[in-house]
């Protein structure tokens, strides 16, 4: 009986101790089956600063704050005459600590004029977009790559819209930006200075297939030093894969004329 009762005490002792090693595990996995990631979008006036004194550690020291893992720049320039004829993104990724790409519009002023994307994560592929842009305009274009969380693809997308006040181009790039991402291949960001605000034909083009990360918060991005418009977004599609963790405004007075934007975004994993 002795016997008996000792074996039952040593099968209930390892039933409890494997139960709660399967809860670890569990646990374990649950926690795994969400990666969080860390974006930011920010126009950076060509490096130029509010006070046109070219210091690019201004910027970075807002990049470095937020400690992103991937960061969209718009108003980029590649050795052109205004920048010393420095590379923008290059310069900017020595100063962070991430990798660059930086995507051409146009060329302009001796160099080149376009957006960059600086990763905390090697690119798996990217793509450069050209926009479609009137006359007397100037081009735009969505830089795209692809990075690996995990084992699990996800797309990044950075741009900047036409900037003049008859929505045309706008328009017709947001219509362009749709079609090219409509598929749901891959989970995606779509990030940039829209230079729309957030009740215009332009958005709510691009919210029938993308999510606003910014939710009710419509606090405004431009300018800096008395943010009046929002024209800054971070946005996601499909919106069953994201989850909004966390998502503000960033504002400097001197780095640049816009607010950067940052949101911490958690992607669902089956």
């Amino acid at each position: 009986m002795k016997l008996l009762i000792k074996s039952c005490f040593i099968h209930f002792i390892a039933f409890i101790f494997i139960f709660n090693i399967s809860k670890c595990v569990l646990g374990q996995n649950k926690k795994t089956n969400s990666l969080k990631i860390r974006v930011l979008t920010y126009n950076i006036l060509h490096g130029a600063t509010v006070k046109n004194d070219f210091d690019l550690s201004k910027i970075a020291k807002v990049i470095d704050s937020l400690k992103p893992d991937l960061v969209a720049l718009q108003e980029v320039d590649f050795k052109t005459n205004r920048a010393g004829k420095l590379d923008l993104i290059t310069e900017l990724a020595h100063l962070t600590g991430l990798s660059p790409l930086f995507g051409r519009a146009m060329y302009y002023n001796g160099g080149e004029y376009g957006v960059g994307i600086l990763s905390a994560f090697s690119f798996i592929q990217t793509k450069r977009k050209l926009l479609p842009y009137s006359k007397n305009h100037e081009p735009r274009a969505a830089l795209e790559v692809l990075i690996e969380l995990s084992g699990d693809t996800i797309r990044f997308v950075a741009t900047h819209l036409d900037h003049t006040k008859i929505p045309k181009d706008r328009i017709n790039q947001c219509l362009e930006i749709n079609k090219l991402y409509k598929k749901n291949d891959y989970p995606s960001i779509l990030i940039g200075d829209l230079n729309a605000e957030a009740d215009s034909k332009e958005i709510n083009l691009l919210k029938t297939i993308w999510t606003d990360a910014a939710g009710n918060n419509m606090q405004a991005t431009y300018p800096s030093n008395n943010p009046k418009k929002r024209i800054d977004y971070i946005m996601f599609k499909p919106e069953s894969k994201w989850e909004i963790l966390e998502y503000k405004i960033i504002q400097d007075k001197v780095a640049s004329d816009h607010c950067a934007v940052f949101a911490i975004l958690e992607l669902q994993v089956k």
